[in-house]
């Protein structure tokens, strides 16, 4: 298992990348941050001692800042903030988001400015090493004073409340802490705010759908290579020169990518003199249609990587210059409109793959047999397969409203304006779901529109793409339940096997 020493400063979206594939982590802390951590909470603990009135010290939150609390009920404080916000809705977060949560709330309080003990950070090394997961609901939501209610069931769970998992086992967390040999965690004077406060749920949820984009962009480009050799289509509009015209780095990515994948292909060089004069821009308009896409990829990810190491709690409690800030790092604002940014993009790559399904089952377009089947008429073939990527590509539009449009004061309007983080990506997730499933049902249809010029070899990705899904889906030779094949070519997707088969074919693709 792979060890990831965390110092608050250098996370990176490779960092995370094992736990996005499946893997796991084993976190050390970097010791040099120790002496920051340690100087912020001597912060803490004199102005407990003074008795000074300071906001999430000493007070109560949000509209009831103004309510001094005694020096003997700070604890109770803090523990009653936690439960209390513990009011999260709807069905479990996947568990990987929640493993990221837990690193990412642990790198910000590295920073030394959230005034934690260091036996707090070093417990919650020690926690997530343990396998220890709590079980987060999705929504509750609205990334205003950071991601209070979900990650308040995560530190809920530390405390012995709600649930999670060990090692995959769901249980009590009571139950769960046990077994990982833990005692329940007791909060002190500035804890539970500085665990709760943070945008940690969104980055999460944003890490592993950028992470996820990024195959999905990759795999695209390879499918629809498939597609244009099925199609008989042009490498012409695929060119460099043109790239360098457009002055466009995303369609330079991705015209390079569907050059590697269609390079030794007989099957295009059997058409060059064909009466075709251009194909249609589902084919000639990949490279600016899924370059967008990869621009946009770029821009979320930047944004998302310095996201990583921020800080992200209030009040900051900042041992260089003496001060405590009541500030807003909490607000989800930026991270809220990237993910809206990611989700509507991905769309554009399920609409175009629906059009290019559409070419190749069409037999007035496709100039194969109607719907890819052997016996037109006897047998339906891939008729519905379209209907399918047509549903899932009109669905995707309705996801891609954008939450970050929206806002609805909490907290008695002391919390006037809020950023729908959360929100925008669980629909960034979903938008993504259904775009692995799209370009599953074009991976088939592409696939099966191959057998019938086997005889011409087809460029060595297209070819290696079409070998890929050979091995979990057989050729349509007649009708046959079909739910399973495409769940199976999403699977192939989603899992990078095809990426990896296709890169083991043409060298490493362009993201």
């Amino acid at each position: 298992m792979k060890t990831l020493t965390l110092d608050g400063s250098s996370l990176s979206l490779a960092d995370l990348a094992p736990l996005v594939a499946g893997e796991d982590l084993h976190l050390a802390i970097h010791p040099a941050v120790e002496e920051g951590i340690r100087a912020s909470r001597a912060m803490v603990d004199a102005h407990v001692a003074a008795g000074d009135v300071v906001y999430g010290l000493t007070t109560g939150f949000g509209k009831l800042k103004n309510v001094a609390v005694p020096r003997e009920d700070l604890a109770e404080l803090q523990r009653n903030l936690v439960l209390s916000h513990c009011v999260g809705v709807g069905d479990p977060m996947p568990e990987r988001e929640v493993r990221i949560a837990q690193i990412l709330r642990l790198n910000s309080l590295l920073r030394g400015v959230s005034g934690v003990r260091l036996e707090l950070v070093h417990h919650l090394r020690d926690v997530f090493n343990a396998g220890f997961v709590p079980v987060v609901p999705q929504q509750g939501s609205v990334g205003a004073s950071g991601d209070l209610a979900p990650l308040s069931h995560m530190v809920a769970a530390m405390m012995g409340h709600g649930r999670a998992s060990v090692k995959g086992a769901v249980k009590d967390a009571s139950e769960a802490l046990e077994e990982a040999g833990f005692a329940p965690l007791q909060l002190e004077a500035k804890e539970g705010l500085a665990l709760i406060n943070g945008t940690e749920i969104m980055k999460a949820s944003g890490v592993v759908s950028v992470l996820r984009a990024s195959n999905a962009s990759k795999a695209a480009d390879a499918i629809a290579a498939l597609s244009v050799e099925a199609l008989k289509g042009s490498v012409r509009p695929f060119q460099d020169l043109l790239a360098q015209l457009k002055n466009n780095e995303g369609q330079r990515r991705t015209a390079a990518n569907v050059r590697a994948c269609l390079a030794h292909s007989e099957v295009l060089l059997s058409h060059e003199d064909c009466d075709r004069v251009q194909d249609p821009y589902s084919l000639r308009c990949v490279p600016q249609i899924h370059g967008a896409v990869k621009t946009a990829l770029a821009h979320v990810t930047d944004v998302l990587s310095a996201e990583l190491n921020a800080v992200t709690d209030n009040p900051l409690v900042v041992p260089k210059t003496g001060e405590v800030f009541s500030a807003g790092l909490f607000h989800g604002q930026p991270l809220s409109m990237i993910l809206d940014y990611l989700g509507l993009s991905l769309c554009t790559l399920a609409n175009v793959s629906e059009r290019r399904v559409e070419q190749l089952v069409n037999p007035d377009l496709s100039r194969l047999p109607a719907f890819l089947t052997p016996r037109p008429g006897l047998h339906s073939g891939l008729m519905i397969a379209q209907y399918a990527a047509a549903a899932i590509a009109s669905e995707n539009k309705i996801h891609a409203h954008p939450a970050s449009v929206d806002t609805i004061p909490t907290s008695a309007n002391q919390e006037d304006h809020v950023s729908m983080g959360v929100t925008a990506a669980r629909k960034a997730r979903t938008i993504l779901d259904n775009v692995e499933a799209g370009l599953g049902i074009e991976l088939v249809c592409g696939a099966q529109a191959r057998e019938f010029t086997k005889d011409l070899r087809a460029g060595r990705g297209a070819e290696a793409a079409h070998a890929e899904l050979r091995k979990v889906v057989a050729p349509l030779e007649g009708d046959r339940y079909l739910e399973p094949d495409l769940r199976a070519a999403k699977e192939c997707i989603a899992s990078g096997r095809l990426v990896a088969a296709v890169e083991a074919a043409v060298g490493p693709l362009l993201p």
